[in-house]
Parts: C-alpha cells; structure tokens; sequence
C-alpha cells in the first residue's frame, strides 16, 4: 500500500510522525500534545520545524514526568542508544541540547502532567494554524524512536491522522478540559525547567565523583539500607563497644556484617594499628544480639586480648554490653580432651556455633592433611583439618569472620585455603564448595578463580624485580579474582583511613608522625679483637654438620632393602636425605641469624651443638661396646619402620626424628671422624667468643647509649607529660634474657626505671610488679591498657615499667601505643615481621606526636651484608627445593631463577626499611587485599548520601565535570575519564538467577572478565593514549576521587574554557574521539582478557558475540565522564 495514501503512520512503512509534523507545523503554529514522554534529543531532531511555532501545550500522560524525561531510566526500550538511532555521541552533546531546549520551552512552552498514575494512555498531537487545524493519534511518544526520527531500528507504531475536521475540533476540545482540570493535572513547567538546568549547569566535579559511585554500588545501596535498619532493631547502635568505634571501624562493622549476611563471611585485613579487635567485637555483638552463639579461635598468647571483654571485671570496658562469646586456642584444636578458658573439650559440640571469629587467620592459611604414622591407632587430623570438619561444616551453617592483616605470604593458595572456610567446605577438594559463590558472586568456580591468577601472579614474580608494577599485575589478573576479593574482605591502610576520614583523624589527632629510620651497626667487639660477621659467615659455610646428615655415611655394604627404606618419602614428600640436607642447611642459617642478633646468642648454640655431638659420641661409644658384647644380632634384618613400631624395645641405639635410624646401619668410624672435625671448629669458634662478655659487647654497649638517650632526654607526649618508655626486640629468647640479665640492674641503679622481659616460652621476668604476661604490658603501656581502671589488680601501684626486652611473642596483636621508640636489636629476615613490630606502638590514639624506629644491622655496609644473607638464604632454599622433589610446573632451574630473583627482591624491601617506615601494603611486588577492595568508595558514597541522596537518585545520566590536572598526580594529564554502561550485563544484572546452578548457566562470561560489568571505566588521554583501560578499576576511580573528591564547586573559567574549545557543545568531535579510543579499548581489553581465561581455565567459556563490547558504541550507554583540561595557555 502507498504510504502517501494512507492515514496510518507507524515508523515502519507507512511514514513517521516526524514527518507529518514537519509537514503540517507552519510559523506560529500552536501545538497540543499528549505524551508519556519527553526527550530534549526529539526535540534536537526536529528543532528547526520546533522553533517556528508560536505555542506549545505539552501534557504528560503520567505523574513520574521527570523519568519520561529520559525513559531510560525507567522503560529499557524507550530510549535506546544505538547506532542506528541515537549515539553516543548525542550523549557527549547533551548539555548544548539540554541548554537550547530549556530556552525553547522558557519561551514557548506550558507543561502539565496527569496527576493519577495509569490514567490516561493516549498520544495525541494537535496542530492549530490561522484557524486550519491538523492532527494524529495513536502510540507515539515524544521520543526520537517515537516519532520515527532514528536512523534505524525505530518502533513500529500504530497512529491515525485525523482526517474529519468535526473530529479535529472535537480532539482539541478533549485535550483543552484534561489541560483546564485543576483535580487531574497541574503545573509542572518549573519542575522540568529545573530538571533540564541540571543537564546543562556546571557541575561541580565532587557531584560527578559521587553520581559515578551511585551508579556503581546501586545494588550494595539498596542492601545497606535494610542492614541499617536492622542494625537499628537489634539495637546495636545502643551497645557501648558501637559507641566506643571510630567511624571508620564502625562503617567496617556495617560492611563486614553485610558481607557475612550474604556471603557467609569476611575476611577483614585492615592494617597493622587500626583496631581490627574491637571492629570484630562490634560484629560479635550484633550476632549475640541476634541470640546466635559465637566461638573466637586465637593464638594463646592473644588469649587476654579476647577473654577481659567477657568477664565481670573493672578491666572490661564493654562489661555493660554482656558479651558471652567463647574463646578458644589455635592449638585446642590439636586436643580431644583437658579445659581451656572454662571449656571442656572433651565433651564440647564444636558444630554448634552460628560464628566463629579467628584472629590472625593466616595461622590456618596451609591446608595439607595430617600424615598417618607407624602405630597410630586412630585417624591423625591436621588443625586445619579439624577447623573445617568439626565447627565449619558440621552441625549448624558457620558464619565466619577472619582476621589478619597479612592473610597472603607467600602464595594466593594461602588466601584461597582461608576463603574456603566462608565456603563451607575446601574449595580444592569440595565441588559444592568451589561453587558457593557462583550465584551471589558469579564467581563460578574458586579453586580456578585462584588458580588462574596464581599463574599470573607467578609469572609477573619471573619478571626482573624493577620490571615488577603491581598496577600491571592486577591488571592481568581476572575480574573474577578482583570481584572475589572485593565481595569477601575488607582491607583498608592507614593512609586511606587518614585520607578518607580526615576530619575525624584531625579532632584524634590523627596517626603518630613517622621520622626516617636510624641505622646503627655497631662492632661485635669494642676491642675489636673478634672476627668480623662477614670472617664468621665463611667459618660457618666450612662446617659441615654431619652430626644432621646421619644417612650420607650409610654403610656402603647395608643391604639394598635397607637403603632403599631410608630414601622412601615420608612426609611432604621429603625423603630422609632430604630432610637432613634442609636440616644442615636450617642450622647454619640459624648460626647466622644468632650471630647477627648477640655474641651471647651465638655463643649459645655452639655450645649447644657442641654438647651434641659429645653425648652422640657416648652413643656410639657405648653401642660399639654393646656391639662386640653382642656379635650374635643381625641388625640388618631390622628395618626403618620396625623403630617406629612402639612395640620396638631395642636398647637406644635409633637416632633422629620421625624416621629413625639405626647407628648399626651407619659407617660409624667415618661418621665420628666428621662429626668430631665439626666439633673441632665449633670449639675454635666458641672460645673466640668465650673472651667476648658483656663489657666488651659493642651491640650491648650501642643500645645502653640510646636507652641512657631516651630516659635523660625523654619525649613530651600531648598530654605534657616526659615519655621514657624505650621497646626493644629480638628474634631469639636467648638474647632477650641475655639483654635482660645486663639491661635489668644497670638500668634501675643508673636510670632509676623498671625493665621488664617477656618471652614466648613463658620465663618472664620483671622489677616490677608481678611476672605475669598481661601484667606486664599493662604496667608498660597502662595508658593503652587500661591501668587505671583495674586499680583493684594494681593495688597503690603508681610506678611504670619503661624498658620493655620482648621477642616476636607480642609482635602481632598488641596495643603498646603509650611507647614512642621501637628498637629492633636484630633484624628479622622477613620485613613483614619488621612492619608488624612497629605496628605496636605506631597506631591510632596514640598520645605521641611521632614514633621513631631504630634498626641494629650487623655491619656498616648493608650491600655487604644483604650479600651474605642472600647466598645462604638462596642455598637454604635451593636445599629445600631440591630435597622436596615434588613435581612442578616449572622445571628446577625457572625455581632456581625465580627463587634468587624473590630472596633478591626480598632484599631489596630491606634495604628500604633503612629509610624508610612502610607499611605492609607499600612493600613493592607484594599483593595486598587492599589492593583489590572497593569498600572505601562505598563507604566514601554511604557518608555523601546521608544529605545528598535526593540530588543524585534525581540526577540524569550524561553528566560531565571538568578538573585541571594535578602536578602530585602524574597521571593526571588531559583528558577524558568516561564511566559506560553495557546494556547486555545491565540485562543479566536484572534477571539475576538465585540457583548456583542457574547462576553458573546464566552468568555471563563478561561478570569474569570485568569487576564493575556491566559498567566500564577508561581514562584516555588527550593524544588518545589509555591510560587505564577497565581492567585497572580501583586505579580510575582513585584518579577520579583524587581530581574530583574535594572539588564541591565548578571550576567556572575552565568551564568556560571547554565551552569556547567545543563552541558551547556544538563541536564535540575531539571528545567524541576519545570516547571512541575508550570503546576500542573496551572491546580489545576484552577479548584479550576472554582469550587468556579460556586457556587458563577448563571451566572458562568464550562469550556470545551480544556479550563482546564493540567499538561502535551500539551497546552502551554513557553514564557519567571528567574532562580533565589545563588552563588556555599551559597545554
């Protein structure tokens, strides 16, 4: 049929109303339409026919009229950026649009809107001109699919021209009683004036910011808003330990809760001195509100730091709130039977705990069964065994909260075997479990999840350490591992904290200042008559130790059965030459660690060794006498596993651990000789130390000074008052107790203060007070402990201990903040361990104004010593790899390399700790959880929406700010920052399946390929460079805080500069350039990213060619975008 002959217009065939519109407005014609929307881009489509009117009555068919303003927001169809339709493009021009259609209606126009929803259904369009009118009605909205203005892909409608004009008369009539009625319309013109103004006024960057996040974290949003409430019901908000927390630690309350509400659990790994504690008792609380029961599993020297807010007493500053959770050890777990803390474990129902909170999870970060051995009579259960099966799985659905501030060492398998527990099961070995975050997460599978980015993680560690950038680790990495670690842990550094909550940090007085390190190498000998450390290290390398490798002086006759029972594995896949050879290589690495901490130390173990090997003489002495006494016995029909046999009663002529060995299998004479060489150079060494005492220890002698330093010449802390509180650690009890033995009476005679020693293995001691652990630290930091309140305990006890010789026993979990000088005597090959000691007295409510570090190295010339350290650490590591001989997917010299390559790297962190204080998460090529956590944006967004949450629920899409570059933010160039939304995620997002089968159909592979899918950030620079592509998320939304944050006003005069660069919107085709860069690397990102996971993974899939981004832009939307500009003149 001909479309000029008929009356049906329909977009499709038979015309569009656009053109009958244009057809029939004339100069000063007056307009009555009815529509259920309105968009400024229709309007731009048909603003030369628009503004010749004279008059323009618009009534909305629906009371939500400012959603019809952009329907996309409330219909999926009604506004469709295509291709063929709308583009992208029209988006980056919608302020020009939004600004000449504000005027346009100022001018022109009268807006009404139906009152009641779902009253009036029909469009009409009427044309008034000098008496001649025109009109049509049907389905057309005033839309640019509506009116059939796209370029394609519009919608088909359904209109009628109306042709009669008793009809046409009749029409308006209709329209002129809705548009008079006051009970069924009012005036809205005002309303969507003020709407269209916020398309086109200057926004200030901080709005954009937060309209992004909104955008980002509606789904959290919603959730928060029940979990307040809740919060609200059980009252927790009433309790005194929510009423003690900062906020920071109240807003990780909130977060963690929710997270354990839908997810099972949450890993918090705040930073060393931000109060995990009393965040995780906030949590605690809730739960007992709710009447479920909770356990805390903790070390058993942290066993007072959980077990005070439980009891009746003046020491319990939350005794009101009635806490009655359980407390257990780590190594009750290791017990069927006994009491710990009240409890008895034979008879406990470990499955009965709707909570359990373990305090420094990374305890149980190994997974590994328990090995059976010879005679065990029943099923042996490693700790983390029982963990899983006894509390975590049996009985009731466990809830789990994990604390650590260090969850990852060496390997994510250390993150993965922790996660498992909020699984339910171990992901490894338990499918159900490997899938129980598939739905909620769409996280389909954990065990590949990890797997896959501990492949990346490894090879990124091959790399040369300075070639080594977290940033492009975690860009490598798969959305999947972020959006695992981002849903399940909370991870958040003292510098976010201080940046995030400022104000508040600025009325506490914020985080203790941080002075650079001081380094004192102090000689071994003040006569200097001792060897040097570097001299010591090479008589240690000579020795050999034979007196740990028994099975390298096997007979050379023993039978083959026999040899071959000493080289069978045994466990971890060792055999016994193996093990010794770590054994031998573990001593001499233990001498040099003990050297470098004290003389006295050092002085110890060789003696120690010595009087080894001289009862190990007496043995075989005596076994050779027993030998020729007893020529009869035929020792080589004994086997290895008859000695672990308990029924095996042979006189005591086995020797070593778990595998014994016969001495009768030994060449003994070889043997002895080796041994006793051993014992010869031991001896040479021990006497050189022997003239080495204390009032010629140069190390003793160093720390004496800055001690006598500290306490003549003391600190002000901001209460006014003298700090002379001194810290001082070792590795090594022997040291401690040799510091104290030297330390303790010179420092009461001479300095007048109390010193005290606190040692793992319990020998404590103290001038004042009692020897009791807690007693101590409570009189060494009573401000931090509480002193004062537990007067009852402390009886007329006004003096303080201000010496404190402790060794790594309460380097993790203790507030010992009233302290101002940490004095690390020797130096912990770990640096983790070195930032973990200086976590006790750098912390929040600290009454000092800085902490200053003092770190003892063993020679004046780090290099020299790194040097020495390196070679034996890399030979120990090297022996172990080597005895190990498990199968790897790298052949031995790939570990040799990257083995060398990390204790390098290693080293190199070291060295920094020189010059510098760092935090766990500023160590270079280290993987934080912080550095895959958006909690803070949402946290940041929660404290915004407390007054602003209107404004941007209310807020149309497309909106833009432009920032200047900032010189203290490198990548802050020119540019554009552009916040996308993929249409095909939005759609999976909207049906989300609750089945974890379902969900592991339904989820789209893009949910494993990108974190914030469907949303998409990119920043482009101005010369069309990507600087962050949307694998690299937390970077672009902490560029995007950085330049817009703390900006609450438009930058006017660069606002006017981009308007006359792009003639006020109208010429927008360099951005429009960008935005195209931004999309090619969408798409390129992707299908790289979809590449790498389907060899990577057996479970991967390749997305539907719907799901692939593409570079034309067809399937986005354009949210939010920051133009970054300098100033005319300066680029």
């Amino acid at each position: 049929m001909s479309t000029v002959l008929s009356n049906i217009r329909d977009n499709h065939t038979r015309g569009a109303v656009a053109d009958f519109l244009r057809e029939k407005i004339k100069d000063g014609s007056h307009l009555s339409v009815v529509s259920a929307y309105f968009t400024i881009y229709a309007y731009d489509a048909l603003k030369e026919t628009l503004d010749r009117i004279g008059h323009l009555d618009f009534l909305f068919g629906e009371p939500t009229f400012v959603n019809r303003l952009d329907p996309s927001k409330t219909e999926k169809k009604a506004f469709i950026i295509d291709a063929a339709g709308l583009e992208l493009a029209n988006r980056i021009q919608q302020k020009r649009v939004a600004k000449e259609c504000a005027e346009w209606i100022e001018l022109k126009v009268d807006i009404k809107t139906i009152k009641q929803s779902n009253l009036l259904h029909g469009k009409m369009y009427h044309i008034a001109n000098q008496g001649v009118e025109d009109a049509i009605l049907g389905s057309s909205n005033f839309t640019v699919y509506g009116l059939g203005l796209g370029n394609g892909g519009n919608n088909i409608e359904l209109n009628l021209i109306v042709d009669g004009n008793r009809d046409r008369q009749e029409l308006k009539q209709w329209f002129n009683d809705l548009w008079t009625s006051g009970t069924l319309v009012k005036d809205v013109k005002q309303d969507v004036l003020q709407y269209l103004r916020k398309l086109y006024c200057n926004h200030s960057p901080q709005f954009i910011y937060y309209l992004t996040l909104f955008h980002l974290f509606r789904d959290f949003l919603d959730g928060t808003r029940d979990l307040d409430d809740d919060l609200r019901r059980v009252a927790l908000p009433d309790t005194r330990i929510w009423r003690t927390l900062f906020s920071f630690q109240k807003d990780g309350a909130k977060a963690a809760i929710n997270k354990i509400l839908s997810l099972n659990g949450c890993v918090l790994a705040d930073s060393v001195g931000l109060g995990k504690t009393f965040t995780a008792l906030a949590v605690i609380k809730y739960f007992e509100l709710r009447n479920e029961r909770v356990l805390v599993l903790c070390p058993k020297k942290l066993n007072r730091n959980w077990t005070v807010y439980r009891s009746n007493s003046t020491l319990n500053p939350f005794a009101d709130d009635r806490f009655r959770f359980d407390v257990l050890h780590h190594t009750d777990l290791s017990r069927d039977k006994g009491v710990s803390n009240g409890i008895s474990l034979t008879d406990l129902n470990w499955g009965a705990y709707d909570l359990v909170v373990i305090d420094e999870s990374h305890n149980f970060r190994n997974n590994k069964l328990a090995t059976q051995r010879p005679g065990d009579t029943k099923q042996r259960r490693s700790r983390y065994q029982r963990l899983m099966e006894d509390i975590i799985s049996k009985g009731v659905r466990t809830k789990v909260l994990l604390l650590s501030a260090t969850p990852v060492n060496n390997q994510l398998a250390d993150l993965r075997n922790q996660i498992s527990f909020i699984a339910g099961a171990d992901v490894a070995r338990n499918a159900e479990a490997d899938a129980a975050f598939a739905s909620n997460l769409e996280i389909v599978s954990v065990k590949d999840t990890m797997q896959k980015a501990q492949t990346h993680f490894t090879n990124w560690a091959k790399r040369p350490p300075e070639q080594r950038k977290t940033r492009e680790l975690i860009a490598a990495i798969g959305g999947d591992f972020f959006k695992l670690l981002d849903g399940l842990s909370i991870a958040r550094s003292r510098r976010q904290i201080a940046s995030y909550y400022s104000g508040e940090m600025k009325q506490l007085g914020g985080f203790p200042k941080r002075p650079a390190p001081k380094a004192i190498h102090a000689p071994i000998d003040l006569e200097s008559r001792f060897l040097s450390f570097e001299q010591l290290d090479v008589e240690i390398s000579a020795l050999r130790l034979a007196l740990y490798h028994p099975t390298s002086f096997l007979r050379d006759d023993l039978p083959e059965n026999l040899r071959t029972a000493y080289q069978d594995k045994i466990l971890g896949g060792f055999t016994q030459e193996g093990r010794e050879k770590i054994l031998v290589a573990m001593m001499k690495v233990n001498l040099l660690k003990r050297l470098e901490s004290s003389v006295d130390s050092f002085r110890l173990t060789m003696k120690r060794t010595v009087d080894k090997i001289n009862r190990l003489e007496e043995r075989i002495t005596a076994f050779e006498k027993h030998l020729d006494e007893n020529s009869e016995i035929d020792y080589d029909t004994l086997t290895p596993d008859q000695f672990e046999d308990p029924d095996f009663d042979e006189d005591d002529f086995t020797i070593g651990g778990r595998r014994r060995i016969h001495l009768a299998h030994l060449d003994l004479p070889r043997w002895l000789k080796q041994v006793r060489d051993d014992r010869t150079q031991l001896q040479f060494l021990l006497e050189k130390t022997q003239s080495v005492t204390a009032k010629r220890d140069g190390k003793l002698a160093e720390l004496k000074n800055l001690i006598e330093a500290k306490v003549t010449h003391p600190t002000t802390n901001r209460d006014g008052k003298a700090n002379r509180k001194v810290l001082v650690f070792t590795a090594f009890a022997d040291t401690a107790r040799y510091l104290y033995e030297h330390l303790g009476p010179w420092a009461r005679q001479n300095l007048a203060i109390h010193t005290a020693l606190v040692c793992g293995d319990g020998t404590n001691a103290s001038s004042l007070g009692s020897s009791d652990y807690d007693d101590i630290l409570t009189n060494f930091a009573p401000i931090a402990k509480r002193r004062p309140e537990q007067r009852a305990h402390f009886i007329n006890q006004t003096e303080e201990i201000d010496l404190l010789i402790a060794t790594d026993c309460i380097s993790e979990g203790q507030n010992l903040q009233d302290c101002d000088l940490l004095i690390n005597y020797d130096i912990h090959w770990n640096p983790v361990r070195i930032i973990q000691r200086f976590g006790r007295i750098d912390r929040i409510g600290s009454r000092n104004d800085a902490v200053q570090l003092v770190n003892f190295w063993p020679v004046a010339d780090l290099d020299r010593y790194l040097n020495v350290k390196y070679r034996v650490e890399a030979r120990m590591a090297l022996v172990d790899l080597a005895a190990s001989q498990t199968d790897n997917l790298l052949d031995t010299t790939q570990l040799e390399d990257l083995i060398k390559d990390d204790l390098l790297f290693r080293d190199r962190q070291l060295k920094r700790l020189k010059d510098e204080v760092l935090d766990l998460e500023d160590l270079d090529g280290s993987v934080s959880l912080t550095d895959f956590s958006l909690d803070e944006f949402r946290l940041d967004l929660l404290r915004y929406l407390e007054a602003n949450r209107a404004e941007l629920e209310e807020a149309g899409e497309g909106l833009y700010a432009v920032v200047p570059p900032k010189a203290d933010v490198p990548a802050a160039r020119p540019g554009a920052l552009f916040c996308l939304r993929h249409k095909v995620g939005q759609t999976f997002l909207s049906a989300k399946s609750t089945s974890t089968q379902q969900a592991r159909m339904a989820a789209p592979p893009s949910h494993t390929l990108n974190p914030l899918s469907p949303y998409y950030l990119v920043f482009v620079h101005d010369d069309g460079t990507v600087r962050y592509s949307f694998a690299q998320p937390k970077e672009t939304m902490l560029l995007l805080r950085d330049l817009a944050a703390g900006e609450p006003v438009a930058f006017e005069k660069l606002c006017d500069l981009f308007d006359a660069r792009t003639q006020d919107g109208a010429d927008m085709s360099h951005y429009d350039g960008l935005l195209r860069k931004a999309l090619a690397s969408i798409e390129h990102t992707f299908q790289k990213r979809a590449a790498a996971n389907l060899l990577s993974s057996r479970s991967a899939v390749l997305p539907s060619s719907a799901e692939v981004p593409t570079k034309d832009g067809a399937d986005f939307d354009l949210v939010t975008w920051m133009v970054i500009l300098s100033p005319e003149g300066n680029g």
